[in-house]
Parts: C-alpha cells; structure tokens; sequence
C-alpha cells in the first residue's frame, strides 16, 4: 500500500570535497586582466599625482600670490605643510570672495576725487519693504533720504553696498537718484563674500584708502571685518516720523569739515553708542567752553586791559560783554 506519511525524507550527511569545477579567478578572460590592470595603474597614476600637487603647493610663496594676498614674506605662512593648507584652502574660498579682486576703480585725480568714501547699506537704512497678500511687494523711502543723500554728497564720495542681487536693488536706486547726481557707485550681492555662512562686506576689497572710508549698516554680521570702519544703527521699520536718518548728518558732515586724517579712532569712540545723541552732548560741552573762554577774555580786557576803542574816550562794561555771547553753530 502507498504510505500515508506527507514529511518529506530527512536528508543524510553528504561528504563535503571538490567538485572538480574551476575557479572564475582562474578563468579570467583577458579582457578582465586588461581592465584590472588599468585600474592598478589609474590608481597608481592618481597617488603619484596627489603626492605631485601636495609638493607643488608647499612651494615658497611667489611675489604676486603676496601681492594678491596683501602680505608681507614673514607675515605669511613659513612651513611647506602651513604653505599647502594655505592654497587648498584659498581653491575653495574662491567662491566665497566677491567677484573682482578691486571692487571700484582707481580714485578720479584732485580735486574731482572727494577726499572720504561713505558705504550705504539700503535696506533698513534707505529704505524698507514689505509684502501682503493685497498688495504684493511695496518700498518706502525713509524721510529725508533724499536730503541725506544730496547734502553729504559734497563731502563724500557716496556709494551704495547692498546684499541684494542687481535685478532688484537697481530699479530702487534708479528712484532714489534718478539722475545719478550724489550716488557714485553702486555693489551689490556679487561684491560681497561669505565667512561661516554669513554675508559680509569686506572693505578690503574697495580700492580704497581705508582710512577714509565709513561704512553705515544696521546689520552687524555684514560689518564684521571692519568694525573699526562701520557705524551699526537701528533698522527703519517704516515709521513715518522718523529722523534717524537726518540726525546723521551733523557728525558725518563734522568729518568732512574737520577732515581728520584717520576716521577709524572717531568710529571706534562712539562703538555700541547712540552716535546723534552722543555728538550733539559733545557738541554741546565744546560750545560751553567757546563761550566760557571768551567771556574770559572779555573780563580781562574790559578790566584794565588796552582796546582801540579807549584811544577815543569810550570805556567798556564788563556786564555788557558777559551778556554778549559769541556766535556758535
């Protein structure tokens, strides 16, 4: 009779050995070979070409990669490895610098070259946008821009900095000097580079003495190095009654009268200050003693001191002059 038993038959132990088949090592065809060879010698090739750059970038330091870099012979890195971390890292800090070497063009010659250069932030400074759905995208202009800008553009050469692209920064400039009469020079993104993932806007790419440069700017990452050049002040938000703008004008205008040699001590002074308020009380204390020295000059002379007038008989009060105060401004 058939069994009824469905398990399947346990299998026995099988002796383990050789099967008399080939190895596909060993049955290489020579097309293989050819390939793998090339492989080891790509791969050779490759080493032996690292090794050649790592040699060729810890070579001395030529004198226009110095020049281009702005350093002296002992201010660079001395040692062959110090020199190859150097130009590896300049290869990809390439697309983090602005786009040209010299941002503005060579100063026009005395006396059309205005003898201070002022940087101009716009958004927050000279302007400010915002966006509904209503509406879409709409820009205010900040009161007294328009006198800000025309009033200090005797004094200075007047350039907008911005961080925005071209395609949307001119059309706003385009309105705020139509004529191009107090704005020189206009940078936008592409003049800016990228340090830690943040815009900034590096002076040492301006072409210009810095010495006689200020940067206005309300966003302290974009200044962050050239503090000693800049001037960080509160955003405009649109208020219309605002005059922060305008209250700038007295110190940047002092700067272009007095002409100081270097304006990175005066900037330095007024660091994390409220820089109107701060001037107007030193402005102040500077006419209480104009007024206090000259009082003390009239006091002296009024009391027994030689006048043209006494050669004629007229005699002079001393409380007449002491009411009497100079002209200040």
């Amino acid at each position: 009779l058939p069994s009824l038993d469905f398990q399947p038959a346990e299998p026995g132990p099988e002796k383990l050995g050789r099967t008399g088949a080939k190895s596909s090592k060993d049955s290489l065809s020579s097309i293989e070979r050819r390939r793998s060879l090339w492989g080891r010698l790509s791969l050779a090739i490759f080493v032996l070409a690292l090794g050649a750059e790592a040699v060729y970038l810890g070579r001395e330091w030529e004198a226009d990669e110095l020049s281009a870099k702005k350093l002296r012979i002992e201010d660079a890195p001395s040692g062959r490895v110090e020199r190859t971390k150097a130009r590896i890292m300049d290869m990809f800090d390439y697309f983090n610098k602005p786009i040209w070497t010299e941002l503005l063009p060579p100063p026009l010659p005395a006396p059309h070259q205005k003898p201070y250069t002022l940087l101009l932030s716009m958004d927050d400074l000279l302007i400010t946008s915002t966006w509904d759905r209503g509406q879409g995208w709409r820009t205010a202009k900040r009161p007294g821009v328009d006198y800000f800008l025309a009033y200090l553009s005797q004094f200075y050469e007047v350039i907008i900095f911005t961080t925005q692209n071209h395609y949307t920064a001119l059309p706003v400039i385009e309105k705020l000097d139509p004529y191009n009469f107090f704005i020189a020079y206009k940078l936008f993104r592409e003049a800016t580079r990228s340090v830690d993932g943040k815009i900034v806007k590096d002076l040492s790419y301006l072409n210009r003495d810095l010495s006689k440069v200020i940067l206005l700017d309300t966003h302290p990452e974009h200044v962050a190095t050239h503090p000693e050049n800049s001037i960080v002040v509160p955003k405009w938000t649109g208020n219309p009654g605002d005059k922060g703008l305008v209250a700038m004008i007295p110190f940047l205008e002092s700067i272009g009268i007095y002409k100081p040699q270097d304006v990175r001590p005066i900037l330095q002074a007024y660091e994390g200050k409220d820089v109107p308020l701060e001037y107007a009380k030193k402005e102040a204390e500077a006419r209480e003693r104009h007024i206090a020295e000259w009082k003390d000059k009239s006091r002296g002379l009024a009391a027994g001191g030689f006048t043209l007038s006494s050669l004629f008989g007229v005699t002079t009060d001393v409380g007449v002059l002491e009411s009497r105060s100079p002209v200040t401004f």
